[in-house]
């Protein structure tokens, strides 16, 4: 089936049109989350979360990357409730010790953040709240799309390390398992290939990628052979057989959110085994063909994707809480 650019550009700039709509029209009621929760009772939190966000970001441009991946692991699992903020306890293995969750990275960062806000308003903001703008602020500072941030969540007070290796998708998942993954969460083929397109900032370490380069479906010292030899080669010196804390970007412009890791999935150059997966369908190989190209509708999709993605699962009015500390639940008094 064909991809018509035109339509699907339309299609998209259009629906992403509807949710500023819906936004601009404000909450149902007080517990409804919308772009303006916060105009009250601390206005200035967002724009202390982008004001930290970039300074962290400018210091690092890789580290963009660290707070798309929290916010998407926060999503998949219990929904955006900040659960993958939590610590493991004596008594429970939270997610952030799931495998899924190898090396996450920002949760120290968000904990700065939500300081500063708690400073200006105690009690008010929570950190699911901080970790969908972070992931937002991040992106565009490396000069990705802007997509609208409905606020109002609340903070769950359940993180399992065991819903994580549920829920999240492996780096070792193909094209079918990936499909299934994302249609547990209502997620169509295409926008599992859209989403996929934030590989295109941020770091990897050699755990995710070892069993593309020696272990391919589940075969001792085998290399995925549709991986370009050059590539792999290089691959296989940053990430000599046996080491998984090497680290190593995601693409050849991990430091900017552009269109370039299409690019390299099409020529065979996808780090993960889900990111050469992604050529093994047609209709994967189709899109992302679309996407490498100028012009192509990607960043439209991702922002549409990502509100999307944003709104699982919510925690709202009196569920959940508003954590004092990211990584902790309340006290009781």
């Amino acid at each position: 089936m064909a991809i018509s650019a035109c339509t699907d550009r339309c299609k998209w700039t259009l629906l992403c049109s509807v949710f500023v709509l819906f936004i601009a029209l404000g909450p149902c009621d007080a517990d409804t989350p919308n772009a303006t929760f916060y105009q009250a009772t601390c206005p200035q939190a967002t724009s202390i979360v982008k004001k930290m966000v970039g300074k962290l970001v400018s210091a690092d441009r890789i580290f963009a990357g660290a707070f798309i991946r929290l916010h998407f692991h926060d999503c998949w699992v219990r929904g955006c409730d900040g659960s993958v903020l939590l610590n493991t306890t004596s008594s429970n293995e939270a997610e952030r010790d799931g495998h899924g969750n190898f090396e996450l990275r920002g949760v120290p960062e968000i904990d700065d953040i939500k300081y500063a806000v708690e400073a200006a308003c105690p009690g008010v903001v929570s950190c699911a709240d901080i970790v969908a703008l972070a992931a937002r602020d991040a992106v565009v500072k490396v000069g990705g799309p802007s997509w609208p941030v409905l606020l109002g969540r609340r903070d769950g007070v359940v993180s399992s390390a065991d819903e994580a290796n549920v829920n999240l998708p492996f780096p070792v998942l193909n094209f079918t398992q990936l499909v299934q993954n994302f249609a547990a969460k209502n997620f169509s083929a295409r926008e599992m290939v859209v989403l996929s397109g934030a590989h295109t900032i941020g770091r990897t370490t050699c755990n995710g990628v070892a069993p593309h380069l020696y272990n391919f479906t589940g075969v001792e010292d085998l290399t995925d052979p549709t991986l370009d030899k050059t590539f792999a080669e290089k691959l296989k010196k940053q990430c000599p057989k046996g080491n998984r804390n090497n680290t190593l970007r995601l693409d050849s412009t991990a430091g900017k959110f552009d269109r370039f890791y299409y690019k390299n999935v099409i020529s065979n150059k996808g780090i993960f085994i889900t990111d050469a997966a992604l050529i093994t369908d047609p209709v994967g190989e189709q899109l992302v063909t679309s996407f490498s190209r100028k012009k192509s509708t990607f960043f439209d999709e991702f922002s549409a994707a990502m509100v999307k993605m944003g709104n699982l699962e919510l925690l709202t009015g009196t569920e959940g809480e508003i954590r004092q500390h990211c990584q902790f639940v309340n006290t009781n008094p």
